[in-house]
């Protein structure tokens, strides 16, 4: 999971149920850089958002890697 917000509120409005997400930009994913988000809409249509997030260096490993634990694991293993 992945805690994002909307970067302006009006983009919430954008959202409708069968969406599904498209986080383009994920690979650069770093403190202080928003993400793009595709919105894909059911009709085929989409928006693109950008969303804010709080995660640190350390908080964005452990996203990568699935979780701190797995994160530990694999430091421990090498």
């Amino acid at each position: 999971m992945l805690g994002i917000t909307f970067n302006t509120e009006s983009e919430y409005n954008l959202i409708q149920e069968d969406d599904t997400f498209n986080f383009i930009d994920l690979k650069d994913f770093a403190p202080g850089k928003q993400i793009t988000v595709e919105v894909v809409h059911a009709d085929g249509s989409k928006d693109i958002i950008l969303a804010n997030h709080t995660y640190n260096d350390q908080q964005i490993e452990w996203f990568k890697e699935g979780s701190a634990l797995n994160l530990i694991k694999k430091e421990n293993v090498a």
